[in-house]
């Protein structure tokens, strides 16, 4: 058994629960038979979930997945940091089935979302630009930068479609003075002009009615035919469903990191 007890972002109790995984699976030759999360997600939990594991409200249960999961893994949580293109898939990929396979409800709202929005993943730009509060961890590209980068994709296909999916209103408003067609925002999630993170600036029991959208939209990124992104937990986690970086275009350390085929 292991229990985890990181309380951060959801994407950041996400990484640090599979780094512990990882460890666990390394040193034991095994895997762990209960993976204990339930002090876990804190500033997503309703306040009468407060002792509870809300961890299969958007996962589905490990034990209900049967994978073959390797004994040697690559992955420590600050692989955040990483370029993408050197992570250990592979390997990890395995256990993203099975400790973080979506739920019912989430593939319920991703079928939603497809549907209303009318995504073709085939024909879809992802861009995520990950601000507010991620300034304190890592340097940001500006607006421009990213804007440069969306411009090279529809140089090589006017007619693709945009998903733009930021924490930050300003970001919006800058894609908006554009006036580029094709662009798709998913209004069930929420933006802000403010530099707190959005978790941060609502209560835990709309935290948790949100992270259903954000973590469906962060699939539904994974699945489109080019991503644009920052650097960051969201980021490597849409990597992780992904099962790949390919066709990616990423800005770390004040550097873009271009995997377009």
């Amino acid at each position: 058994m292991i229990k985890i007890t990181h309380n951060f972002g959801f994407f950041s109790c996400c990484s640090v629960k599979l780094s512990n995984i990882v460890n666990f699976i390394n040193v034991k030759k095994k895997i762990p038979n209960i993976v204990d999360s339930s002090e876990q997600f804190k500033l997503y939990k309703k306040d009468s979930d407060m002792k509870r594991d809300i961890t299969f409200d958007y996962f589905e249960h490990y034990n209900n997945i049967n994978i073959n999961i390797p004994l040697s893994i690559n992955y420590y949580h600050t692989h955040q940091f990483i370029n993408y293109q050197n992570l250990d898939f592979k390997n990890i990929i395995p256990l993203i089935k099975k400790y973080f396979s979506p739920s019912v409800k989430i593939n319920e709202i991703i079928n939603n979302i497809e549907n209303k929005y009318n995504i073709v993943y085939n024909n879809t730009l992802a861009v995520y630009y990950r601000g507010t509060d991620k300034k304190e961890e890592t340097s940001l590209a500006s607006f421009d930068d990213f804007y440069k980068q969306i411009i090279q994709i529809i140089n090589i296909n006017k007619n693709i479609k945009i998903l733009i999916q930021t924490d930050t209103r300003q970001f919006i408003d800058y894609i908006n003075n554009k006036n580029m067609k094709n662009i798709i925002v998913i209004d069930e999630n929420k933006c802000s002009y403010e530099n707190k993170g959005i978790h941060h600036e609502q209560s835990n029991n709309i935290n948790y009615y949100d992270m259903f959208n954000f973590l469906s939209t962060m699939i539904i990124i994974s699945k489109c035919k080019y991503i644009i992104c920052s650097t960051g937990n969201c980021s490597i986690w849409i990597m992780f469903y992904r099962e790949n970086a390919k066709n990616i275009i990423q800005f770390l350390n004040d550097t873009w990191h271009n995997s377009i085929i």
